[in-house]
């Protein structure tokens, strides 16, 4: 809103010259060009979305004080307006009767641009000046330039609380909004892993965050300014200032703070899941060892003679039971219980499916030592045909005899193994040259 240019002279006192008609025209057409400034400046404080969002909320504390006293002012305004609007209009008229005013008409002129003769009532003049303290009057006068002053005063007062309290509701609720939707979001993570109220030290934080962001929603929509900082330099525009959002400030990095924690934690119920998983499967391997291990010892006993065969223990019905404990430690969501169970059962599980193969190591190394013993008859047998002693009726006798051994059941392994090691001498024996008398040369005995 503009302010008239200063005047010579002090308004209204006889002394002060009579305006010229150049004088007078300049002063209407800048009064003029004023009126149209304030006018606009007072429709748009009218359709203010800050001034409609005061009048239609339901206020509190700070706001509701300053609103109200805003209100009055505002009404205050229109009527210093209104005045300031007769005044010029006045002014105008009396300008108007000739193309060139008398003596009379210029000093009458004088009087309404510079004199005190816009006269505002009481109830006007007493909103304005609210909390002087001062004894109430019926009315009082101003001139033109004094009351464009009065009025650029209540407009700066009513526009700083206007677009004060319009910038903390265009600014926190949207992120108090925000930071709610990131709460659910974190609440949803925290219940999925088991991090709830009462039970976890994050739960609870969680709940006062929650609470927090409500209260702190509700009294910045019904009380603003109480959020609002203006600037340090009073003598700023209207709404200088910011939103004050330390609360808020505060409940985001708790929030953000809580959510690390609880993704740590997500990332150490994803470890304990794979974890637990390749525990399982160790065990299992371990039991499926143990289940072979005892069927090759019954397949032993009754393919092998006098042989010591190892017993095979039973499943580790201890390790199971902690696996199953540890299943109770991760649906609970114990952490601090389930990580140091898994550092010991792992070890554990590793050393039983170690047991478990040496057992059926050691229960199966009689079918072993069968087994090698077949395999080194039939090499012996091609390596005798191969030489042309197929049909030599003791190596072929002793093999019948090696073979029955090995291919029957119960087989002894030493009664077995000694057949073999015949076989072995009496191919070697026919392998060597024969002396004069039929017998085989002297020499040392071996294979050819």
């Amino acid at each position: 809103m503009g302010v008239p240019g200063p005047v010579p002279g002090s308004p209204g006192r006889p002394e002060d010259p009579v305006m010229g008609r150049e004088e007078v025209d300049r002063a209407l057409g800048r009064l003029g060009a004023e009126y149209e400034a304030i006018e606009t400046s007072l429709l748009a404080l009218q359709d203010h979305a800050g001034r409609r969002l005061l009048e239609g909320a339901a206020l509190t504390g700070i706001t509701k004080d300053r609103w109200a006293a805003t209100e009055q002012s505002v009404t205050v305004l229109w009527a210093h307006f209104d005045a300031y609007t007769e005044t010029l209009t006045t002014a105008r008229a009396l300008r108007a009767r000739r193309r060139w005013p008398s003596p009379d008409d210029l000093a009458e002129l004088t009087e309404l641009l510079r004199g005190s003769r816009v006269t505002v009532s009481g109830a006007a003049v007493g909103g304005a000046t609210a909390g002087s303290g001062g004894p109430a009057r019926l009315s009082e006068q101003f001139s033109l330039e004094e009351l464009v002053e009065r009025m650029n005063g209540l407009y700066a007062a009513a526009l700083d609380v206007i677009v004060a309290a319009d910038a903390v509701w265009s600014a926190l609720p949207a992120r108090i909004d925000l930071l709610a939707a990131e709460l659910r979001r974190t609440l949803s993570l925290a219940r999925s892993v088991g991090v709830r109220p009462g039970e976890h030290p994050a739960g609870d934080d969680l709940e006062r965050i929650t609470y927090e962001l409500t209260q702190l929603r509700a009294q910045v929509v019904s009380d603003p300014l109480a959020f609002w900082v203006p600037d340090a330099d009073r003598s700023a525009a209207p709404g200088g200032g910011r939103p004050d959002t330390a609360r808020y400030d505060r409940a985001a990095r708790a929030l953000e703070d809580i959510r690390r924690e609880i993704e740590a934690v997500l990332d150490v119920r994803q470890d304990a899941e794979r974890r637990l998983m390749r525990l399982r499967d160790v065990l299992s391997r371990a039991d499926r060892t143990l289940t072979e291990a005892r069927q090759a010892r019954g397949e032993v006993l009754a393919k092998i003679a006098a042989s010591e065969v190892p017993a095979v223990s039973g499943p580790p019905t201890a390790l199971h039971e902690q696996l199953g404990t540890a299943a109770e430690y991760r649906r609970h969501a114990q952490w601090h219980r389930l990580s140091p169970l898994l550092d010991s059962l792992e070890q554990r599980a590793e050393d039983e499916l170690h047991r478990a193969r040496e057992s059926l190591t050691a229960v199966t190394a009689p079918l072993a030592v069968r087994a090698e013993l077949r395999g080194r008859l039939d090499a012996y047998k091609a390596k005798a045909a191969r030489l042309g002693l197929a049909e030599d009726p003791l190596p072929a006798e002793r093999y019948d005899v090696a073979r029955r051994m090995l291919w029957s059941a119960p087989c002894d392994l030493r009664a077995a193994e000694q057949a073999v090691l015949r076989y072995q001498q009496a191919v070697a024996e026919a392998l060597l040259p024969q002396q004069p008398d039929g017998g085989p040369a002297d020499g040392p005995q071996g294979e050819a």
